[in-house]
């Protein structure tokens, strides 16, 4: 009997990844499939479907699903969940399937068929409809009115601007996953199914185990929520995105590398598993977080470790907007329909020179000025400008890891502060 936390949704963890004789099967098949091209993003949500990542998900949301999800935190049967996960299609190819056709689901980029999906429905996405996800999903503290986020959401705002560019259709329906595309190479020593790291937990005998999600290197405000979770915790899971991110953030290879440095001078080492996922950035803050602490349920995660604009992107979300979303959100009594892992929430942290080490608003008496401001946008900014980093900002270790590459780069983008990442109080 496992100690660990449940897979969400109560069906144990949904894996629709083939394998062997199965999976050769299928992939002969697919091959005389109406070929329907996927996105980056739909093709990390399609990885997270097959290995049980996104459980109960068996496949791509119908519209009830989806009207659901944006209004309710429900799916249709009233299972939480916190974001539409669809799978766009051009009007043409729309067009050229009906509904209990087969299609394959080919990825251009990875140039290779990925999965086979069996369409029980296709619903038109208009404007109307996207604006709508948009702001249901998206829209935050930060612009409270919908009239405030849409003067500057297409322009500012990454997820805002690929769900608007989504192609006119949805396609709905049940997928047989054929490839976890380059990630189990690429990112080997990292890269884990849920199944893998439950059985990790297992054998290490852990059941309060708290996420991290990260998707900046580790700066040492990183560090030190990592260590205040092991504190109350078995041990830390520090699962990085290793899908794709905007313009401007630091690659997932570069950001093993400085989490490597960290685990292996800084931590004891028994108390740390080291993790990737597949998923692409949606910079939907509290939502966002909420998907974080849904999905690490299924890689057996107790907690979820939520500090400051968890999520975020510009000012779009209240400072602590991603913390609060976990006392508003629906709680089914119907068992495994609600989400069971809970959030850690931590204070904003930083250096304090007057106190001599690391602290929080909780724990530190002192002002601004005495404070060494740490976020993950101001580190790249300062990396890619050439300017001095802080003393206490990051361990030098991790600070040569990030020099190396930002003087390696040809080109680079232009990086934005904005109120987390300056100290700014607006958000707060």
């Amino acid at each position: 009997m496992s100690n660990l936390i449940p897979p969400h949704g109560g069906k144990g963890l949904t894996i629709c990844l083939l394998e062997g004789a199965e999976l050769e099967e299928e992939k002969k098949k697919a091959q005389n499939l109406k070929q329907i091209p996927i996105t980056p993003s739909e093709r990390g949500d399609l990885i997270m479907i097959g290995t049980g990542g996104f459980s109960p998900l068996t496949g791509f949301m119908k519209k009830a699903d989806w009207k659901s999800v944006c209004d309710n935190y429900l799916l249709a049967d009233g299972t939480f969940w916190p974001i539409p996960v669809t799978l766009s299609a051009s009007k043409e190819d729309a067009d050229s399937v009906n509904e209990g056709d087969e299609v394959a689901l080919y990825d251009p980029e990875g140039d290779e068929i990925m999965a086979t999906m069996k369409v029980e429905e296709k619903y038109e996405m208009t404007e109307e409809n996207k604006r709508y996800q948009c702001e249901k999903t998206f829209m935050g503290e930060g612009t409270p009115t919908a009239e405030e986020f849409w003067k500057i959401a297409e322009d500012e705002h990454p997820g805002v601007q690929k769900v608007m560019n989504q192609k006119q259709f949805n396609l709905a329906g049940p997928v047989k996953v054929l490839s976890e595309s380059d990630f189990p190479t690429t990112y080997k020593d990292i890269y884990l199914r849920p199944a893998e790291s439950r059985k990790i937990f297992e054998d290490k005998g852990w059941s309060r185990i708290p996420a991290m999600q990260l998707r900046n290197p580790m700066h040492r405000s990183h560090e030190y929520l990592a260590k205040i979770a092991i504190e109350v915790s078995d041990g830390v899971f520090i699962h990085s995105l290793v899908g794709n991110l905007k313009p401007g953030d630091i690659p997932a290879d570069v950001r093993v590398k400085c989490i490597d440095v960290l685990v292996e001078n800084y931590f004891v080492k028994d108390r740390v598993v080291q993790g990737g996922y597949p998923l692409d950035m949606r910079y939907a803050g509290p939502r966002e977080a909420l998907l974080h602490a849904t999905f690490r349920q299924n890689y057996g995660c107790s907690h979820m470790i939520i500090g400051r604009d968890h999520a975020g992107v510009g000012d779009f979300y209240g400072m602590f907007e991603a913390q609060t979303i976990f006392d508003k959100i629906p709680y089914p009594e119907e068992p495994g329909k609600a989400l069971l892992c809970k959030p850690l929430k931590i204070d904003w942290t930083f250096y304090c020179h007057k106190c001599d080490g690391m602290a929080s608003l909780k724990t530190c008496p002192h002002s601004k000025e005495d404070r060494v401001i740490l976020s993950g946008t101001m580190l790249r900014k300062s990396l890619s400008e050439g300017t001095p980093i802080p003393d206490h900002f990051g361990r030098k270790e991790v600070l040569d890891i990030l020099r190396e590459y930002y003087e390696g780069l040809t080109e680079k983008v232009e990086v934005k502060l904005h109120g987390a990442a300056t100290g700014d109080e607006k958000k707060k």
